[in-house]
């Protein structure tokens, strides 16, 4: 029976506690060309199993059944509608014709769980509007970003909260190279027709990953552009994701670019120092870490770019202290970073300049403005002072860091070198500096 073999196979990948809880309790009540329905104990069994499981073992069906059947979890005792006669399709109560198919999600990328920044915050919003349903990012979002900056994480909290608060929705999630795929065997099945059901007639949101993955693949970008045509023209919401903004994507059809910009196209930028601080703070929390706010900043200070690298680093420290007796020192903290980025890079203006907008609570983009406040001011005057300091940077350079010229950073090591002669608190406080930027 297929259901005995998808079991076998879901078996060999979850762990056995997962698969005896979730798994094995599952009863396959009907098995025909379309669907695999099978039958959940509870309500709360089946909203669990949607949001955590139901892509693993859709992607098992596809894989092993051939034939292309969709999975529609039921209740014990819940009342199935007969057939329609235009589709054959067996429904539900009160749930549209159709079901989602959601690949594996991961269950913190959630809403709750995103660390927002400025470098995020309108790719966050977009998403969420489109879980509203309000109308503020046009009929289709483009995201792109770098590896490892979120644009899975928003992705799978979209599929997280449609799942959890409007069950009967459509979502389709899935990535491009998937799409790809299950389009060429439904060409080799002669099932195209389908296929097209499945997207064109039965989805109310469509989530496509990757999509520079498309380039070249003409065959499946003319397929792709035709549903997100009809997907729009319907009223639907759609989400795409790639690695470089849509004028960047080499091998694209001019008519499929346009359309994947007919919407607001956004870009997630690395997450600066302040986020980075919160993304380590709260990675150690969830793996039960206690970093002090030294390990923290050296971290944040050296971890740029891909999120994931900051997770490697705090599950590497818990390992590593956990056979030190749950120690955790700056050597420690160090030979950790050194293995995820290599050895740490000579001091720069720039690396100064983010450390000390930690240190004073203002932004970098502050201190490089052209603003005369003094609580703007002096910080930048101190940065400029520690970079002459712990660099071998021009004054030449140390200005451009910050959006000036050399007379100006002459100024400034003059205006900081005078208040540390003069006051007490101001050379205790760059003392200060001074013994935490040795530490970067």
């Amino acid at each position: 029976m297929v259901w005995q073999k998808i079991k076998e196979s879901l078996r060999d990948v979850l762990a056995e506690n997962v698969y005896n809880l979730w798994i094995e309790p599952l009863e396959c009540v009907r098995c025909d060309d379309k669907n695999i329905r099978l039958s959940c104990p509870d309500r709360f069994y089946r909203a669990h199993l949607t949001q955590h499981h139901l892509g693993l073992i859709q992607d098992k069906v596809n894989e092993i059944d051939g034939i292309g059947r969709q999975v529609i979890l039921c209740e014990v005792g819940q009342k199935i509608l007969p057939a329609s006669p235009q589709t054959g399709q067996l429904r539900l109560p009160h749930v549209p014709a159709g079901g989602s198919s959601v690949r594996t999600l991961h269950p913190r990328y959630t809403f709750d769980e995103f660390m927002v920044g400025d470098s995020n915050l309108l790719a966050l919003s977009a998403c969420q509007s489109i879980v509203t349903g309000t109308d503020t990012v046009g009929p289709c979002l483009y995201i792109n970003s770098s590896t490892g900056l979120g644009k899975s994480h928003l992705t799978h909290a979209v599929a997280h909260q449609i799942l959890a608060t409007s069950p009967a929705t459509r979502l389709h999630y899935l990535t491009a190279q998937q799409f790809s795929a299950e389009m060429v065997r439904e060409i080799q099945t002669n099932s195209m027709d389908r296929f097209k059901r499945k997207y064109h007639d039965h989805c109310d949101i469509l989530l496509v990953e990757d999509v520079h993955s498309l380039t070249g693949k003409k065959k499946t970008q003319e397929e792709m552009n035709e549903l997100l045509d009809a997907l729009i023209k319907g009223g639907k919401r759609v989400i795409l994701t790639a690695n470089s903004a849509p004028r960047e994507l080499n091998g694209i059809d001019d008519e499929f670019r346009s359309r994947m910009t007919s919407g607001l196209v956004t870009t997630i930028q690395a997450p600066d120092i302040l986020t980075r601080q919160r993304i380590v703070q709260k990675k150690a929390e969830t793996q039960g870490l206690v970093l002090t706010e030294e390990f923290i900043a050296y971290l944040a200070h050296h971890i740029k770019g891909d999120v994931r690298k900051i997770e490697s680093a705090i599950l590497a420290i818990r390992a590593k202290s956990a056979l030190m007796g749950g120690q955790i020192e700056m050597a420690l903290v160090r030979e950790v970073v050194e293995g995820i980025v290599g050895a740490p890079k000579n001091l720069s203006a720039i690396m100064i300049g983010e450390f000390v907008s930690t240190q004073f609570n203002v932004s970098v983009q502050d201190m490089q403005s052209r603003t005369r406040k003094k609580a703007i001011v002096f910080p930048r005057q101190v940065a400029m002072y520690l970079s002459r300091a712990h660099t071998q940077q021009s004054l030449a350079d140390i200005g451009k860091a910050f959006g000036r010229d050399h007379a100006t950073v002459l100024h400034a090591i003059k205006v900081v070198s005078d208040r540390i002669l003069r006051d007490v608190s101001v050379s205790a406080q760059v003392d200060l500096l001074n013994k935490k930027v040795k530490q970067i």
